[in-house]
């Protein structure tokens, strides 16, 4: 429980920092409204099931293998998140807000959201850095383990979208009246990044 715990909250810490996906979710709703912004992250939680599954399959057909394979795998999983705070370190400080979005319909706007993330190649190499870290259980398949954290991350996601959506004027002029603002958070960024890192490397 205490891992799964630990997951959740470093699953909303990296969900809530500003990336691609929240920002598409921000301009949708600010382009078409809350309703469309919520369905938008919809789409973008939904293609999580297609990553997750082939972690899940992946990794568990490596442990059958090997537990030495399994460490390295944690082991990429741990430089590659220490590879993300480097990236943050040297990310730009400016979030910007294409405002010249064209307007889009419900179902279309949920194909492209779920196109977007299951298109992402970096989400499969997220994922397959992020789960190993956080199996939970002896008595559980791994498999059914990593359907677990998906599901949780997934819940944990569409959560923080729908408040970006719903927040999106407020969360918008804050962005307009401050565009560095990114600069503020940038070695928090740095600092979660280092200690999951940490965390899967000697869990």
């Amino acid at each position: 429980m205490e891992i799964l715990i630990s997951f959740i909250g470093a699953s909303m810490l990296l969900t809530i920092m500003p990336g691609p996906d929240i920002i598409y979710v921000l301009v949708q709703s600010i382009t078409n409204g809350k309703k469309y912004g919520i369905v938008t992250a919809l789409g973008l939680v939904s293609g999580i099931i297609v990553h997750t599954t082939l972690v899940a399959f992946g990794v568990s057909a490596v442990l059958k293998q090997s537990e030495i394979l399994f460490f390295i795998i944690k082991l990429f999983g741990a430089l590659y998140l220490l590879y993300l705070a480097y990236l943050s370190y040297k990310a730009t400080d400016e979030v910007l807000l294409d405002s010249n979005v064209q307007k889009k319909g419900l179902l279309k706007l949920f194909k492209q959201g779920f196109v977007m993330n299951v298109l992402n190649p970096k989400v499969s190499i997220f994922f397959l850095a992020f789960f190993p870290g956080f199996l939970f259980s002896e008595s559980i398949s791994t498999v059914t383990q990593f359907y677990i954290l998906g599901g949780l991350f997934m819940l944990q996601a569409l959560f923080v979208f729908s408040m970006v959506s719903i927040l999106s004027g407020s969360f918008a002029q804050y962005l307009q009246r401050y565009p560095t603002y990114n600069s503020n958070i940038k070695w928090f960024k740095i600092i979660v990044f280092l200690g999951i890192a940490f965390f899967i490397l000697f869990s």
